[in-house]
């Protein structure tokens, strides 16, 4: 058997796969890495099994640097990011065996819509599972309080759309009624889900009135960590509403889906706590007014009524004494008709026994003295006989 040096066969397997694969060919894999050195890219591709994360295919491969210039331009400005870790790419490759480096895919082209395409779809499968277990608006049906102003914050110290929220927060007549915590998470990366996820969790501990999570500027691929079913699912069932202002106006995360309120940027998440407590002050003063002019209206009201009442009340008496002078006219005159000596003006006469007037004659007997009295005076008798 004849014997090769490394190099000799090294030779004999890059003719074969020459004479072989002669052409080129378009390839779907995954980015399991990529970095950049001298101007060239180099990527780590791999091919998993359907409904799992284990590779069943690994390769490296290259894009030279008078290549990599012009595909990364072109897809920056297609998908609005650059290829990154995690991305499902359609590459044109052919093979290049190297004596001294090995194998490698070299790339000559790159389709942008396969991945634009792929991330809508995982994107959208997200949702659908959010939708399906009733967590899509879970974070939404709740209130942001009127005076919302204890609010816990989910930013890198260190992000410009940290310092630019609270600068718009803290410039603003409302800004010292305002109490800002912050729990420090990593914003973009491989650790965004993790990070977040345990700064939330921290939250749940505290009492806040609403939850602001927010980050600087930077690249659309930055923003693949916000879109995760757990992060969202997590999210979704914080017991405070949760404003986002993640991205830029045309970028649209998982996470902004499930939160109470999306914004563009930071800044117009503190415009929107600040326009939520202006919207306060304006309905309390409103309502001031309101009470103001309600309260004179009823002390007049109230006024009118009393003196509708207080004639009323003079009138109810003047009829009350009224009512009495006439009964008592019609007292004195059934009063008049009883006194004794108007009978006796008639001619009739009264008799009394021992001061006592007496009412019949079995009430006196033979012997007795009786006065009998007349209108003009009186006799006096002795009783001889009764009948």
């Amino acid at each position: 058997m004849k014997t090769f040096t490394l190099y000799e066969l090294n030779t004999l397997v890059r003719k074969a796969l020459t004479k072989a694969l002669d052409g080129e060919y378009w390839v779907q894999a995954e980015i399991a890495s990529i970095s950049e050195r001298g101007g060239h890219c180099y990527l780590e591709l791999i091919d998993k099994e359907d409904d799992s994360n284990i590779p069943r295919a690994k390769a490296k491969a290259i894009v030279w640097a008078d290549v990599w210039t012009q595909l990364k331009m072109d897809f920056m400005e297609a998908t609005g990011s650059h290829p990154a870790m995690g991305m499902k790419v359609l590459l044109s490759v052919y093979p290049n065996f190297h004596e001294s480096f090995g194998f490698s895919w070299v790339v000559s082209d790159i389709d942008p819509s396969y991945t634009i395409g792929d991330m809508a779809r995982r994107r959208q499968q997200i949702i659908r599972q959010l939708v399906d277990e009733g967590l899509a608006e879970m974070n939404k049906a709740l209130e942001l309080p009127i005076f919302a102003q204890h609010i816990a914050i989910v930013s890198s110290p260190h992000a410009a759309g940290y310092g630019d929220f609270c600068h718009q927060i803290q410039n603003n007549p409302y800004g010292y009624t305002f109490h800002l915590e912050l729990f420090e998470a990593t914003m973009q990366g491989e650790n965004v889900e993790d990070s977040v996820i345990a700064a939330l969790d921290a939250i749940r501990e505290e009492v806040f009135d609403a939850i602001v999570i927010i980050r600087g500027g930077g690249a659309t691929s930055d923003l693949v960590g916000f879109d995760s079913y757990r992060l969202a699912a997590f999210a979704a069932q914080m017991p405070f509403p949760i404003i986002t202002g993640i991205g830029h106006e045309r970028d649209d995360t998982v996470l902004d889906f499930i939160a109470h309120t999306r914004v563009k940027t930071p800044t117009a998440a503190a415009e929107l706590l600040i326009d939520n407590l202006a919207r306060t002050d304006a309905f309390l003063d409103h309502a001031s007014q309101v009470v103001n002019n309600y309260g004179k209206q009823a002390l007049k009201t109230a006024e009118q009524t009393l003196t509708i009442q207080a004639n009323r009340l003079r009138e109810a008496i003047r009829f009350f004494f009224e009512r009495q002078r006439h009964q008592l006219e019609l007292t004195s005159q059934h009063l008049d008709s009883l006194d004794p000596t108007l009978l006796l003006r008639r001619g009739y006469t009264m008799t009394a026994l021992n001061g006592k007037i007496i009412k019949g004659a079995t009430e006196i007997k033979e012997g007795d003295r009786i006065e009998t009295l007349f209108h003009d005076g009186s006799i006096v008798s002795t009783v001889t006989e009764t009948k």
